[in-house]
């Protein structure tokens, strides 16, 4: 079985390194967040607003979804596991690789898990074999476009023939879009304009990347499913949002400019990575997000490590084994130092 407490970000044990292994925005948090939180403090000595009322209320005009179908979490980790909770599956269908919270939840209310293994030869893209392994003793599905390690990402109409199968065989969907928002065009991507017709679907979304909000732990999700969602809160913690984060949520969704410009940036130098890279040699899949995937010698990150950068070591990943490694998109600066250390490393 994989490490499953493996993961990018580590700098406690690692607080001198240029981190590459965590995938959030590299221009930092907005300071009209980073004032909002400090702000909040003050307000720290009473409990957060249990329906986090203000905050859904401006998700609900920033995602043009109703009110009453979104719920706030500790960040998207903790929507999964109260989804988990909640649904309490008997048996669920994973890709692998993807993200590992999903197994770890399902594992934590004893779910049979069956995973449907991406191909190298195939690019680890997900095709029609993976719609035909929903089948009917499938309790819930879990879903992440663009796909977290890989970055392969998936037309809508893809996502919705998942979802269709998902209602014929009376499979709950779990869609994680946490990483559209850094996509050329997401809109065409996501599911939200499906909501009332697919009710049997959750979407999850996040604060943490594109905010970079990482330490302040906020995601929400949206469902149309009342019942779904008040089964979440009942088997969810109380006050799992605090007052710093509800404000910073409210104080980030604010920041249009912000979010046009770095996100505008990410991905220029996403793609200037990505030419880089392929002159180096590398195998690269996917990688449509702020992070590339790719397949290098191994022994790469320790190597790394001694020359101050930190990449994130993909071996732990369910269907994965060593040589494979993802890279967050920084700041051209830092980038330019990446390669260096590649290069100094002749790779």
């Amino acid at each position: 079985m994989a490490n499953l407490h493996i993961h990018g970000g580590d700098v406690y044990r690692y607080p001198h390194v240029l981190d590459f292994s965590a995938n959030c925005n590299p221009y930092g948090m907005p300071e009209g967040v980073k004032k909002a939180a400090k702000d909040a403090v003050e307000k720290a000595e009473c409990y957060p607003d249990v329906e986090c009322s203000r905050l859904r209320k401006a998700l609900a005009l920033e995602e043009e979804i109703p009110y009453e179908q979104i719920i706030c979490g500790n960040g998207a980790a903790d929507l999964i596991f109260g989804l988990a909770l909640a649904l309490k599956p008997k048996k669920a269908l994973l890709l692998a690789p993807s993200f590992a919270e999903y197994q770890q939840a399902l594992q934590a209310v004893g779910c049979e898990i069956r995973y449907h293994y991406l191909q190298k030869e195939e690019g680890f893209i997900p095709n029609q074999s993976f719609i035909d392994a929903i089948e009917k003793d499938t309790d819930v599905v879990f879903f992440c476009n663009p796909n977290n390690p890989t970055g392969v990402l998936k037309n809508l109409e893809y996502v919705q023939s998942i979802a269709e199968k998902c209602r014929q065989c009376g499979a709950f969907l779990v869609l994680d879009e946490c990483f559209t928002d850094f996509l050329e065009d997401p809109k065409s991507y996501t599911m939200k304009p499906f909501l009332k017709e697919y009710p049997g679907l959750f979407q999850v979304r996040a604060f943490t990347k594109k905010y970079a909000m990482a330490g302040l732990r906020l995601g929400y999700g949206f469902c149309s499913d009342s019942k779904i969602l008040a089964q979440m809160r009942a088997v969810m913690q109380p006050w799992n949002v605090s007052v710093i984060a509800q404000a910073a949520g409210e104080a980030a969704l604010k920041e249009r400019t912000y979010v046009e410009e770095t996100l505008g940036k990410i991905r220029k130098e996403r793609k200037f990575l990505l030419r880089e890279l392929e002159k180096r040699e590398f195998q690269i899949y996917g990688s449509e997000a702020n992070y590339i995937f790719f397949q290098g010698p191994e022994g790469l990150r320790e190597k790394c490590l001694e020359k101050g950068v930190s990449i994130r070591d993909c071996s732990n990943y369910e269907g994965l084994g060593n040589g494979y490694y993802r890279i967050a998109v920084r700041r051209e600066e830092e980038n330019e130092r990446l390669l260096k250390v590649f290069d100094e490393i002749e790779i």
